[in-house]
């Protein structure tokens, strides 16, 4: 059939269409059935009909994933660069901008590379009430990302529009999960109003503190700093569930599952903990050597992608060095860092400086773990908003079978 053009755009024929793919007209109706492309039917005798921008789109992708060097897995994403000692969201210096910007701002950067000024979430009433009703069905003892693992799945069967993967669908459902996640902990101290800043709607979730405004301006910047951090291990669970075409508030859980692992989400627990310790033992040098004497790595020092210190954890000291109560737990935690340069060279990292923001402002040492997966909820949602951009199921790498060689006898 000729191309033609309607009211969404030039349209082409299988022919063209293969030749731009530079495959058999057969593989693109391969393509059509594994999602990656869109036909139309035509009027009898015409065949179908594809957007030839779609088509065009699809082709950049494969001669891309062509030319990229066989047996590595690479993630294109315009989200997060990471440097030696900086790092920065859609190529603005991160922690500049959240120092200069409210978390949800920041979040709304990450999504859509607009900041309009004073965004703030909101969570629906019925999806709020649904997600709080499965929170509180959960045994006292549930942790942080219990918790949020269960309120998502709760507000996911509340929103009928899930599987919309459309931008504007994905950001509508975005805007409304994060605040109902906060909402649905339990309440410490004073609930704060719902439509307000997101960092004071979380504070009162982690302590029963009032709060003054300076220490809701360390967790707002906590918050902003915390929103993406490149590939993770919990962000890449994302991109693959979103492969696979999974809904953005299943794309969340998966990465809740991966942060629940002791390798990523526990260290600012442990963090915590070990900062109370130096408090409470008066110093960092015995707590450091006990922690060595067993094998244990220190927690909140090190981290592999920067040489020096963590930029999130020197943006957060210099705000924590404002704060009044902050003063013990921040000499602490530079005591700690010091102790460690001697032995090595390793560098405060953001859980040590999260672990000074919980224990000033008296907050359980699974705070740091509830701060990081809120904050990070957004990041998830603009990794899926860009794998959804993506042809479906492409991180399918290949296993590498070590077992018997077959024929093997039959057991």
């Amino acid at each position: 059939m000729d191309d033609q053009t309607d009211g969404g755009g030039r349209r082409i024929g299988t022919q063209e269409a293969a030749r731009l793919l530079g495959v058999k007209p057969a593989t693109v109706y391969a393509y059509v059935s594994r999602g990656q492309l869109t036909s139309r039917r035509e009027a009898v005798g015409r065949g179908s009909s594809f957007d030839a921008a779609e088509v065009e789109a699809l082709a950049r992708r494969s001669r891309r994933e062509a030319a990229a060097p066989a047996g590595d897995l690479a993630v294109r994403t315009s989200l997060t660069l990471i440097e030696p000692d900086r790092y920065f969201f859609r190529g603005v210096d991160a922690v500049e901008l959240a120092s200069r910007y409210a978390y949800e701002e920041v979040a709304e950067w990450l999504w859509t590379g607009s900041l309009p000024r004073g965004a703030r979430f909101t969570a629906p009433p019925e999806v709020l009430a649904a997600a709080r009703r499965a929170v509180a069905a959960l045994p006292e003892h549930s942790g942080p990302v219990d918790r949020l693992r269960v309120a998502v799945a709760a507000a996911a069967v509340a929103d009928p529009l899930r599987f919309d993967l459309s931008e504007e669908a994905v950001l509508g459902s975005a805007r409304c999960l994060i605040p109902t996640l906060v909402g649905a902990l339990p309440e410490l101290g004073a609930a704060q109003p719902g439509d307000g800043p997101l960092a004071r709607q979380l504070w009162s979730r982690l302590t029963p503190r009032e709060p003054d405004e300076q220490a809701l301006r360390v967790l707002d910047l906590a918050l902003g700093l915390l929103v993406d951090h490149d590939l993770a291990a919990s962000t890449l669970a994302v991109r693959v569930a979103a492969s696979a075409r999974a809904h953005p508030y299943a794309a969340v859980s998966a990465g809740l599952g991966a942060l629940e692992g002791p390798l990523h989400g526990a260290a600012g627990r442990l963090a915590h903990r070990m900062l109370a310790e130096v408090l409470e033992r008066g110093g960092a040098a015995p707590v450091v050597a006990d922690h060595l004497r067993a094998g244990r790595r220190v927690p909140g020092l090190g981290h592999r992608l920067y040489r020096g210190e963590d930029p999130r954890a020197t943006a957060l000291f210099a705000r924590l060095d404002g704060l009044a109560q902050a003063g013990p737990a921040l000499a602490a935690a530079r005591e700690v860092a010091a102790v460690m340069a001697r032995q090595g060279g390793l560098h405060a990292n953001v859980d040590l400086a999260l672990a000074v923001l919980t224990v000033s402002c008296g907050m359980a040492a699974e705070a740091g773990e509830t701060v990081f997966a809120v904050a990070r909820t957004a990041g998830w949602i603009a990794h899926a908003l860009e794998e959804y951009q993506e042809r479906p199921l492409r991180m399918r790498p290949s296993g590498q079978y070590q077992g018997p060689r077959p024929p093997q006898p039959m057991p």
